[in-house]
């Protein structure tokens, strides 16, 4: 016997709101749902683990788009892996440059965090801020 969901149920079981659920079924990650007589959409069990599947890729920051692809590789499991470790390694380089940019404005606001100037005049964000004008670039003219 297949149980059958409203999108609120749903939305609980999978830890997806339901707006997001929507826009995931607009989008094709979710096939549209079946309609009761009501007019509401109906899923079921399947529904629930795609969606958590999703929910799992998103949660990691793979894009709407890789995930598309990921469904599609999962629905194939004969299919070898090679395009999924493509895409985790060039997702895992973007993460770990993320991660170099992080580490790089944490020194930085370190260098000006707990100020004790008295005023705006003495801060040292609004100093540092300051402190490195951009370098007009001459353009060129041909």
């Amino acid at each position: 016997m297949t149980v059958i969901y409203p999108i609120g149920t749903l939305s609980e079981l999978s830890g997806v709101n339901i707006e997001t659920i929507r826009y995931y079924e607009k989008v094709g990650l979710l096939p549209a749902a079946s309609r009761a007589g009501n007019g509401y959409r109906q899923y079921d069990d399947a529904s629930v683990e795609r969606l958590a599947f999703v929910r799992r890729g998103r949660e990691l920051g793979f894009t709407i788009d890789e995930i598309r692809g990921l469904l599609a590789l999962a629905h194939h499991p004969d299919q070898p892996c090679s395009n999924a470790d493509r895409m985790t390694r060039s997702h895992l380089e973007a993460i770990e440059g993320k991660i170099r940019d992080l580490q790089r404005m944490r020194r930085a606001l370190r260098q000006v965090v707990d100020c004790r100037g008295q005023t705006a005049e003495h801060c040292q964000l609004l100093r540092a801020l300051g402190a490195s004008k951009p370098q007009l670039r001459s353009a060129r003219r041909r």
